[in-house]
């Protein structure tokens, strides 16, 4: 592991030579602390939400209201996680069609190093702290894992793909790497 002034630190999870600020189609997983079942449970494939898995699910679509440039894509609260597809589309015309990404375009650029106001660890920070104010204001016990997973879209195949993962994962629940018995 590596050192930092002495101290051990995690090395990060980001792909070091994008910018996630550009324009582009991310897909994330974002973990509750522990693998709790905070959001729900899946009941005959489908997913059941508490409470606080409805907030999860209005804070993911109050997104665009708070950052323009984002179009959202396919999206699935499960009991311990949730995943979703995010456009950052900051073009002229904006609120480009996710079907119509341009996917052959992608070109690595090193990140910026500056304010982290309009970029995707910005949304996602965002939208974990409207599900935890709510859990807060609703004396709801909650965490989020720290961090969180992403993987830059880079083609049709893996677009397509990825959609179909998050539109089955309940009905997919016992084989889903996030798994855990509730």
């Amino acid at each position: 592991m590596e050192k930092f002034k002495g101290k051990y630190r995690i090395p990060s999870a980001r792909w070091t030579s994008w910018d996630y600020s550009q324009n582009a189609a991310y897909f994330i997983t974002i973990c509750a602390a522990h693998r709790e079942h905070y959001f729900g449970e899946v009941v005959n494939g489908a997913m059941t939400v508490t409470p606080l898995g409805q907030a999860a699910s209005d804070c993911w679509q109050e997104i665009p209201a708070h950052f323009p440039f984002v179009v959202l894509d396919e999206f699935v609260v499960m009991p311990n996680h949730v995943h979703g597809i995010i456009v950052i589309d900051k073009s002229p015309t904006a609120v480009m069609a996710v079907e119509t990404q341009d996917f052959a375009s992608l070109q690595p650029s090193r990140g910026r190093f500056g304010p982290q106001s309009q970029n995707l660890a910005s949304i996602v920070r965002g939208y974990k702290i409207g599900v935890t104010k709510f859990a807060r204001q609703n004396e709801i016990p909650f965490g989020w894992q720290e961090r969180y997973h992403d993987h830059v879209i880079r083609n049709d195949g893996e677009y397509n793909r990825i959609r179909q993962y998050i539109q089955q994962n309940p009905s997919k629940w016992n084989e889903d790497t996030y798994y855990a018995p509730g």
